[in-house]
């Protein structure tokens, strides 16, 4: 008797087994449909705002077509009062970054660290 009991108790966990692969197979399939589901969404929602942003550019550029030479001026004002503050930058930063280079260089602290 105490054999078929153990035989029937085997059989059990073995098709609890079973069923719980099948569970966690089942829940793996259904996660990766779900991310497929909203990779796709992502997709369809990126090409209408792509769309829609596209459109807006396009109104945007038939609109200021007609004041191309103010747009032009405006542009070449903008860009050269950029490069200006860009060169400042370098100057002001130049050195510091040089320095710090060295620094980095320079100081190399030989030891062991806290992990060795």
């Amino acid at each position: 008797m105490q054999i078929s009991s153990g035989q029937d108790g085997i059989q059990r966990l073995l098709k609890a087994e079973q069923e719980a692969q099948a569970i966690v197979s089942k829940a793996r399939k259904a996660k990766s449909d779900r991310l497929k589901q909203a990779n796709q969404e992502a997709e369809r929602d990126i090409k209408a705002f792509r769309s829609q942003q596209e459109e807006k550019y396009q109104k945007k550029i038939s609109t200021d077509s007609t004041s191309s030479g103010d747009n032009e001026k405006r542009l070449e004002t903008e860009s050269s009062n950029d490069m200006r503050g860009i060169e400042k930058s370098i100057k002001e930063k130049k050195q510091q970054v040089i320095d710090a280079l060295i620094s980095f260089v320079v100081d190399v602290k030989l030891g062991k660290t806290p992990t060795q």
